[in-house]
């Protein structure tokens, strides 16, 4: 059952049945807002990009993107860069797969960011969402919509972290401004 966050909202990652997730996939989906001009509407094609920040003890380690598709440790994957979108609703555009048991012990958070690398605002765009998926079974654990558009580049949406013997999701939703992850350390950095 799919829990829709709102900003700031932390969930429980555990299963239905009780169990502990070993494996989740972060995915990301948009699609470009049709614009109106002269000549009716049109739309722009607009790259974003998701990125994973690994962290141990508020220090980041390690980071998974389109340039680096994979951690050193082999536990996180990206699946590609998308430059278009377009999925929209439903399916990921872009996706970050987790193996929670793989992930070392001294990494406690996964921060996900979204950035448009194109430099388009999130005006532009429409559709937007981060969701957690059990990756076992493909059970769409967590949801959160980016609504409200903005003039700003980047989203610090969601990040995973240890609790206890098990992990959370915390819905962030922080607008930023930023081309790439990097751009957006300062304002990840008060949510760990």
């Amino acid at each position: 059952m799919t829990v829709n966050m709102t900003k700031g909202q932390a969930i429980s990652l555990q299963k239905n049945d009780g169990g502990t997730l070993t494996a989740v996939r972060m995915g990301l989906g948009w699609q470009a807002a049709p614009r109106r001009g002269l000549f009716g509407s049109r739309t722009r094609e607009i790259d974003l990009d998701a990125s994973a920040v690994l962290f141990a003890d508020k220090q980041p380690v390690d980071v998974v993107f389109f340039r680096h598709l994979v951690s050193d440790d082999g536990s996180v994957r990206h699946t590609g860069d998308n430059l278009v979108g377009g999925v929209g609703q439903g399916g990921d555009d872009e996706a970050i797969l987790v193996d929670l048991q793989r992930l070392p012990v001294h990494i406690d958070q996964i921060v996900f960011t979204v950035n448009s690398f194109t430099g388009q605002t999130f005006q532009e765009v429409q559709n937007a969402f981060c969701r957690l998926v059990d990756e076992t079974n493909g059970e769409e654990l967590a949801r959160y919509t980016l609504a409200g558009g903005g003039q700003y580049t980047a989203q610090i949406m969601a990040k995973v972290h240890r609790a206890g013997a098990g992990w959370q999701m915390t819905a962030l939703g922080t607008p930023s401004n930023g081309r790439t992850f990097q751009d957006l350390m300062p304002a990840i950095l008060p949510h760990l």
